[in-house]
């Protein structure tokens, strides 16, 4: 499944805070899909993966999702899915 995964956050850069948006192009392959499917738009997700190239002749990036973390409203925020 492929989808876009907005994210947002406030990090520390040089001793400052910077605010971070971004879009990024993800995929989920096999269970992960399953867990993806059931977040609803706008959810909070812990998400583990890794970027890679969308294609061999492309150079934009794609995160590959292999852990999804629901942080609120789902069972507490309890780790529902198992890496592996």
């Amino acid at each position: 499944m492929e989808c876009l995964i907005g994210h947002q956050s406030e990090q520390l850069e040089a001793g400052g805070r910077r605010r971070v948006e971004l879009e990024i192009q993800a995929i989920a392959l096999g269970a992960t899909t399953q867990w993806l499917q059931a977040a609803s738009p706008g959810a909070a997700l812990q998400l583990t993966g890794f970027l890679a190239a969308r294609s061999r002749g492309s150079r934009q990036p794609r995160l590959h999702i292999t852990k999804i973390d629901f942080v609120e409203g789902n069972q507490d925020g309890k780790v529902l899915q198992k890496e592996g």
